[in-house]
């Protein structure tokens, strides 16, 4: 490994070398040289003027390769479009496969986006175009319309003839898609069947013709599921009609899956969005701050119900000592609960009996580890307070409390998925302070009604 960042270093060394010593030859030959996914983490590390060298030793076809590989949750690409020439940016742009340029183009406002159609060549801004009309997030959004079709009335020569003119434009040829006159989708071939086939065989004999598409409006999520559920390398994308629109590719797929993720990750943080590249504090904040004045609410309702139980404390001080302990266990299960709804809805698995069962499993455990952890704050408080009345209430309220959240945890997602709401913002925040409220209805309720015994 070390060797593999010896080398990794050593060819950057050289790149850098050639950049400041103005060096075309050297650069275009190293820098070419690399994958093009090297070629863009090479290329982001630039500075300014650095890139400004860059975007004059390279073709916009080669620059276009570059920037199909920068990370699509990078920000910077309104900055490195700003930084080139009008017309080189926009033939960078239409050398790029349509679904990447689209991306790119959809970090940009309108004005950019007209602008960079209307320099660009007509047949590459049209492609775009109509990718551009779909909504964000489904299927049509991030299809490619470079796919190979066929008709089903030709011979696997002719076909193969077809394959070998366009395969140097298409994104993939692994799948090639049968279509009738009205451009309907009836069939699909693999590159494999088109090898080992005679060449005077119709493809109508050697197709398949349950092929499985996607809609258009589809939600690249769900399109994303059945992917990974079926091995798809690529899977065609149809209108309500069957006419074939385009494909989407296992590529585009595995940023979709690490988007959502993201996306995920960030709403059970409790926040808007997760962006390493922010360096705006202000930016920072003002994504951040729905959340936190939410949740500021809610914890001035928590305050306000323990505020109702003064008398109680006014009597039994030392339950205010437990109050964090409560709380803090009623939030940590809740959040493991909430973990495991998420992940079943995440992956499809959110069915009546699935759900059913889920929510007994989890109400199980959480009555499985509040019995336990009941009886251990039970043992522990009697020996350190010598109250063993007290012991019992802390015991039964972490009993009452841990079992209440676990099936909260469980139960919210659920509910927001059936209400068409997103589970994952019923992020982990939320549900500690939700449980938070219950833990502290539970414990003061019983101090309440059993305070005979501590007095």
């Amino acid at each position: 490994m070390s060797d593999e960042r010896e080398v990794e270093e050593l060819e950057e060394e050289t790149l850098l070398s050639a950049l400041a010593s103005q060096n075309l030859d050297e650069f275009r030959e190293a820098f070419l040289d690399k994958h093009p996914y090297d070629q863009a983490k090479f290329f982001v590390k630039l500075e300014e003027e650095q890139r400004f060298t860059v975007y004059k030793f390279l073709s916009p076809e080669e620059m276009a390769s570059v920037f199909e590989n920068i990370e699509h949750d990078d920000d910077q690409y309104e900055l490195f479009l700003s930084e080139m020439d009008p017309t080189f940016a926009a033939q960078m742009l239409g050398h790029m496969y349509a679904d990447d340029a689209v991306d790119v183009l959809n970090e940009l406002d309108k004005d950019q986006v007209a602008s960079y159609l209307t320099i660009m060549d007509d047949e590459a801004a049209e492609e775009i175009r109509e990718l551009l009309h779909y909504e964000e997030y489904t299927a049509g959004s991030i299809m490619t319309t470079e796919y190979i079709a066929i008709h089903a009335n030709q011979t696997v020569h002719s076909a193969m003839q077809i394959l070998k003119n366009e395969a140097p434009n298409a994104e993939t040829i692994y799948y090639v898609y049968v279509i009738d006159e009205d451009k309907k989708l009836v069939g699909v071939i693999s590159l494999r069947d088109l090898i080992i086939n005679e060449p005077d065989i119709m493809i109508s004999e050697v197709m398949n013709e349950r092929v499985y598409s996607v809609s258009v409006a589809e939600d690249q999520e769900e399109v994303a599921r059945k992917m990974k559920d079926y091995n798809f390398l690529a899977v065609p994308v149809i209108d309500f009609r069957g006419h074939l629109l385009g494909i989407i590719t296992v590529d585009d797929i595995v940023d979709v899956i690490d988007e959502e993720a993201s996306d995920d990750y960030s709403k059970l943080a409790g926040i808007s969005d997760v962006d390493s590249h922010d360096r705006s504090p202000f930016s920072a904040a003002k994504k951040r701050l729905p959340w936190l004045i939410i949740l500021l609410f809610l914890g001035m309702f928590t305050a306000s119900l323990i505020g109702r139980f003064e008398e109680t404390l006014d009597k039994v001080a030392i339950l205010a000592v437990f109050i964090p302990l409560i709380a803090g266990m009623a939030g940590n299960t809740g959040t493991q609960a909430l973990a495991v709804a998420v992940r079943r809805i995440a992956v499809g698995d959110a069915g009546e009996q699935s759900v059913l069962r889920m929510i007994m499993r989890e109400a199980g455990t959480g009555l499985i580890t509040g019995t336990i952890c009941g009886v251990v704050v039970t043992l522990v408080v009697f020996v350190w307070q010598g109250d063993i009345f007290l012991g019992i209430l802390v015991g039964i309220s972490i009993l009452a409390t841990l079992t209440v959240a676990t099936i909260a945890g469980a139960f919210i997602p659920l509910i927001m998925h059936r209400l068409k709401v997103d589970p994952a913002v019923a992020s982990g925040p939320f549900i500690t302070t939700i449980n938070d409220i219950i833990s502290i209805l539970i414990y003061f309720g019983m101090a309440t009604l059993f305070m005979k015994y501590l007095i």
